[in-house]
């Protein structure tokens, strides 16, 4: 069946959002090149997208080099023949306020998030406009639009993305090129990264509620890859709400994230984990972590907003919005108490 499939790349393949999108590519009978540095997670991901019913291929691979992310890609198209679709999810982060995080560390989550998803998209576009179709899925975030406090340089990174994606996307139109590329902007995910991200905060990190299971937004990304003529999806109502209040009071915004983004994002308990800035934090003598984190009781497998906008021509744009401008009052009058 794989064998049949679409060529898709993912990359940031060994956990979190990348190991749950290779597999639900893997589910559709799809051929899954795995592109992360972690050879552990590499390499338990391929077990499993086999498992899935799809075609499994290791590359390891930092996304910060281009000329490795070229030759990455490379290897992709002489053991598949082509690449249909490209999803860039990569990154890297840091939890800190800005004066604590040093211009190396800086840079780093720069060159892995941001110039990662650069190469990433050169290195796909090198093999998709000859044959002029494919799909490069930008796998972003809410924080594309909206920075937040101890964040500064992963939310940086991805609103580079988001300009940069613009740019491209209007060049490809302006072409009349058949390669399309498309942007998901996720919420908040249960993935292992708040265990090994490094973290300067008192407390442990831990992503903002509501939480949503990797699993939503590898259905997004899919869906994305296979409709990539929209210019970007919202999943869940909590980017709805941000995105929106953002545009519409985002002075008032600034003051709300201020005062509760902090404690938001941490929570009691050590922290310091095996830390992947440098190094995957999977290997050599790591182990797998796999696309969950700890959040699994209060994580959500649903969302009704992401289904919205996946059948948007069904329900109409409206409701997508009239769901973001209700939880944006509710957001407003919390700010106000």
């Amino acid at each position: 069946m794989g064998r049949h499939g679409r060529a898709v790349v993912v990359t940031g393949a060994s956990g979190g959002v990348g190991r749950a999108t290779a597999l639900a590519f893997a589910a559709r009978g799809d051929r899954v090149a795995l592109l992360a540095r972690g050879r552990e997670g590499l390499a338990a991901a391929a077990d499993e997208v086999q498992r899935a019913g799809g075609e499994a291929l290791v590359v390891t691979v930092d996304m910060a080099d281009a000329k490795a992310v070229d030759d990455a890609a490379q290897k992709v198209a002489d053991a598949f023949g082509h690449i249909d679709v490209w999803v860039n999810n990569a990154f890297a982060g840091v939890f800190a306020p800005f004066t604590d995080i040093t211009p190396d560390e800086f840079r780093r989550v720069t060159e892995v998030t941001y110039l990662g998803c650069v190469f990433g998209t050169r290195a796909a576009l090198h093999h998709m406009l000859p044959q002029d179709r494919g799909t490069i899925v930008q796998v972003g975030s809410a924080l594309a639009y909206r920075g937040i406090p101890l964040q500064s340089a992963y939310c940086g990174a991805k609103h580079a993305i988001q300009g940069f994606n613009e740019s491209l996307r209007c060049e490809l139109l302006r072409e009349g090129s058949g390669v399309r590329t498309t942007m998901v902007q996720l919420p908040a995910v249960n993935t292992p990264q708040f265990d090994w991200v490094l973290n300067r905060m008192p407390g442990r990190a831990r992503p903002v509620p509501p939480v949503y299971q990797p699993e939503v937004a590898a259905r997004a990304i899919v869906h994305a890859a296979r409709h990539g003529r929209r210019r970007e999806y919202w999943v869940g109502g909590s980017t709805a709400a941000t995105l929106i209040a953002n545009a519409v009071v985002p002075g008032l915004l600034d003051r709300y994230l201020a005062r509760t983004s902090a404690d938001a994002q941490q929570d009691e308990g050590e922290h310091g984990g095996p830390g992947n800035l440098w190094t995957p934090a999977d290997g050599p003598h790591g182990r797998d972590f796999g696309a969950h984190g700890r959040f699994d009781d209060e994580a959500v497998t649903e969302s009704r907003q992401d289904w919205i906008s996946r059948h948007r021509g069904q329900v109409g744009g409206a409701l997508t919005v009239g769901a973001g401008v209700l939880a944006s009052r509710r957001l407003m009058r919390a700010v106000r108490h």
